[in-house]
């Protein structure tokens, strides 16, 4: 399963960083970041089960970003 979030993460330091911590904190997820997209769009795939947005939102905001749901 794909989730795909809209975020306000400017820079290529911060998206690593987050995209480190994602990976650290839900083992069968696989995160990347496209701040060229004018979203700045968060794409996260769960090798097994479900993506909990909840969590990410949480995960982001704590980090100091905001992260939404983009709607299919």
């Amino acid at each position: 399963m794909v989730e795909v979030f809209k975020t306000n993460v400017r820079t290529r330091h911060h998206a690593r960083q987050l995209v480190r911590q994602i990976h650290v904190t839900f083992a069968h997820y696989h995160a990347n970041f496209d701040l060229d997209d004018c979203d700045r769009i968060l794409r996260v795939e769960c090798t097994s089960g479900f993506v909990l947005p909840s969590c990410l939102i949480k995960l982001l905001r704590d980090a100091g970003f905001q992260a939404e749901v983009l709607p299919e």
